[in-house]
């Protein structure tokens, strides 16, 4: 496709910014005939009279582009008409042709729910980064996150979703969803997703976080007690569950309380790759609270942004090896 002015121009200027940087690696990552494939059988093919519909992979770069940045269907589709980063990252030309409106958008992402694409979206990208050897299946580290969810008193109907719940953390009360995640214990790569109203035990549902080829599995101080469960029995992971803090704090200064922290030392490191994870969900891609109404649409959502968090952190790993074997 020819280039145009705006286009030119845009290759002409000097500073690339932070969203054309982003939005480069977003690029560079994705495999983008696996997911258009993946989706395919279920896009509408445009038989009939009206107007045919807007190119597949088009609508799903529009809802990539909305899930990095947060936006809202109307924000997304105000951004293609503000943003060259984000107009050349979707593949909008204004010179010949109109930006996909806010409703076209929601359309497609009620698509995506109808038929939980996005669940097949995700395990389509951690396939091909099992193909990249990044995915291992020796041991699995399963953790949860809150996600604030808007006040109760806040929405058109003045009434809480009964999908989320209150609970308390520290002295405080809050309205969340929480995520429970399996990720995988070498690369930090999320394999597994559940979530629930945020006033669910994590270890009720740690079960259901491993994928069943694991030999180890680990946790912090909310699972403990997992091993004791008959579901968890059936998988039979060697679990290696954290020492609750005061008890952590009150090891002696002897040979053995040493052995221990070390111990304790070594459960934290290997957790600690999914505490980037979720740095990079709530801090990179922006998600702070959830945007919609019930569980199921919220968990669609969750399902693109861990896997778009899969590939950032799988490219990055696999810069540094490049870096390592160049050095």
């Amino acid at each position: 496709m020819q280039a145009s002015f705006s286009d030119l121009e845009y290759d002409a200027k000097k500073r690339l910014t932070r969203r054309d940087r982003f939005l480069a690696e977003i690029e560079s990552v994705t495999p983008w005939t696996l997911l258009v494939a993946e989706l395919e059988p279920f896009y509408p093919k445009g038989e009939g009279r009206g107007r045919p519909p807007i190119g597949l992979e088009k609508m799903l770069r529009m809802y990539i582009a909305q899930q990095c940045f947060g936006f809202s269907d109307e924000a997304i589709e105000d951004a293609l008409y503000d943003s060259q980063a984000i107009r050349r990252f979707v593949g909008v030309d204004l010179g010949r042709e109109s930006a996909p409106d806010a409703t076209t958008l929601l359309k497609f992402r009620r698509l995506l729910e109808k038929h939980q694409l996005t669940a097949s979206i995700f395990e389509t990208i951690n396939k091909h980064l099992a193909s990249k050897g990044l995915m291992m299946r020796g041991g699995t580290v399963v953790d949860a996150t809150m996600i604030a969810a808007p006040s109760p008193t806040k929405n058109r109907d003045r009434a809480r979703d009964p999908e989320m719940h209150q609970t308390q953390k520290g002295n405080e009360w809050h309205f969340w969803m929480k995520a429970h995640i399996g990720a995988d214990a070498e690369s930090g790569l999320t394999h597994t997703l559940v979530t629930t109203p945020a006033n669910t035990a994590d270890v009720t549902v740690a079960d259901q976080l491993l994928h069943g080829d694991e030999t180890l599995a680990f946790g912090d101080a909310g699972y403990r007690g997992v091993e004791k469960r008959a579901a968890a029995k059936q998988k039979r992971p060697h679990w290696h569950v954290a020492m609750r803090p005061g008890k952590r704090r009150a090891l002696p200064d002897t040979p053995m309380g040493r052995i221990l922290k070390k111990i304790e030392y070594y459960k934290a490191s290997v957790r600690a790759n999914i505490e980037y994870l979720f740095h990079i969900i709530k801090n990179l891609l922006g998600l702070k609270k959830v945007r919609y109404r019930g569980l199921a649409k919220n968990t669609a959502r969750l399902y693109m942004l861990f896997g778009l968090a899969n590939l950032l952190m799988a490219a990055r790993q696999l810069s540094m090896k490049h870096s390592q074997i160049a050095s």
